[in-house]
């Protein structure tokens, strides 16, 4: 029992029929307009003249909600009245939705929202005026019924005040089934069609894809700053005494290196945030002697090997490309035991190698905090390398290197960055 009246007790079930209502409201305005052919025909017999008008006033009905401001309307207005979820519509791509289909989802559900909505007004108004006029047998209001033969009429006493209940409770039942099947034909009909849940999860895995690349672009270079700086301000402390010019060399250098560290972590925040930013820093391999300076100034040995002419390497492959020797590299400092680092890049016609290799094991830096496991791990580093290089249809390579010491080696192909 409580289970049938709970539907007339809910808010949204009259925020649903002023939904339906107010559609049927809106239509209004066309029916002169579709009553013009009509007229124009005078000598039509009447119910011609009011079929012709019917189907011109739905053509109309259906003409409005093939614009995409109608539907961006309907889906909202549904959303706050009918209370149903539905995201907003997305932009569907040419030739994803070749039949057609989803164009006409909104006008089927325009026709069907004003006719409920007439269907509902006009029913549930009479019986509200029945209602209303029959107990008592005000305004010499009567109720008939016909069936069969036989016929039963109300004309005053305690049956007018019985059928003036039932009368209000079945303009609420009617109420009740408008707003019922209004939130029935609301998902189907204003709900993503399946050329937009495509189109829904290519943009979303659009976005995911681009988080994942700001990802990796702050763990390599707000990575490799820190682990910098790290080791640089300790040799600064180290040297200050003895050295000044060495220190003041080591603090400009994590002047530069947490500047340009600023610089990355500004561009990616303002991207997450989905605020208007600056252009993306593009570091590429021409800016790979600065970054092996960096290296020096942090007290590590770096034996450069440059074969070829970076420069013809351009465009996102020269960009991946410094990622990856920098990731490389900020492993070798983090996870080394001292010892020369040795830098490869190999710049063939069809393809490029990069290459860092550094010794593994008890070493000589563990007196800067360089040593095996003076840094904390977070295990995204070489997996993140993987992914970047797959993405460039590329080879990848990390592992031991003969005895004491690891070695990291990638070859990409040139061609993907055309």
């Amino acid at each position: 029992m409580s289970r049938g009246i709970r539907p007339f007790l809910r808010g949204s079930t009259y925020s649903g029929v002023l939904f339906a209502f107010l559609g049927a409201m809106a239509s209004a305005p066309l029916l002169p307009l579709a009553a013009l052919p009509a007229l124009a025909w005078s000598s039509a017999p009447y119910g011609v003249q009011a079929a012709l008008t019917l189907l011109v006033w739905a053509a109309l009905v259906a003409a409005v909600g093939l614009a995409r401001t109608t539907r961006r309307v309907l889906t909202g207005s549904a959303r706050r009245l009918l209370k149903v979820r539905l995201p907003d519509p997305v932009p569907v791509p040419r030739g994803t939705d070749p039949s057609g289909s989803g164009r006409w989802r909104t006008p089927l559900w325009l026709l069907l929202h004003v006719a409920l909505g007439w269907t509902g007004a006009l029913v549930a108004g009479v019986l509200v005026l029945a209602g209303l006029t029959l107990p008592g047998n005000w305004l010499d209001a009567e109720a008939g019924l016909s069936l069969f033969g036989r016929s039963v009429r109300v004309t005053g006493g305690w049956g007018s005040w019985a059928v003036a209940l039932g009368c209000v409770l079945l303009a609420a039942a009617v109420c009740v089934a408008v707003s019922n099947a209004l939130r029935w034909l609301a998902p189907r009909l204003l709900g993503p069609s399946s050329a937009e849940r495509l189109a829904l999860a290519a943009e979303r895995e659009r976005a995911l894809a681009e988080r994942n690349r700001l990802a990796h672009e702050l763990h390599d270079s707000i990575g490799h700053t820190l682990t910098a700086a790290t080791i640089q301000a300790a040799v600064a402390g180290e040297v200050l005494a003895a050295d000044p010019v060495a220190a003041r060399a080591a603090l400009r250098s994590i002047e530069d290196s947490t500047r340009a560290a600023l610089e990355d972590l500004d561009y990616v925040l303002g991207v997450l945030r989905e605020e208007k930013t600056e252009t993306a820093p593009t570091r590429t391999l021409a800016d790979l002697p600065e970054l092996l300076d960096r290296l020096r100034h942090a007290g590590a040995t770096v034996e450069p090997e440059l074969t070829g002419d970076p420069a013809q390497v351009q465009g996102t492959l020269s960009r991946a490309a410094y990622r990856i020797l920098q990731e490389g590299l900020t492993n070798a400092l983090r996870h080394g035991s001292g010892g020369p680092i040795q830098v490869g890049v190999v710049t063939a016609r069809d393809g490029l190698e990069l290459r860092v290799v550094n010794r593994t094991g008890p070493g000589t830096s563990t007196d800067t905090g360089a040593g095996r496991g003076a840094f904390p791990t977070s295990g995204h580093g070489l997996p993140g390398l993987a992914e970047r290089v797959r993405l460039l249809h590329g080879e990848f390579e990390a592992g031991p290197d003969g005895a004491g010491h690891w070695r990291l080696a990638v070859r990409l192909p040139i061609r993907v960055s055309a």
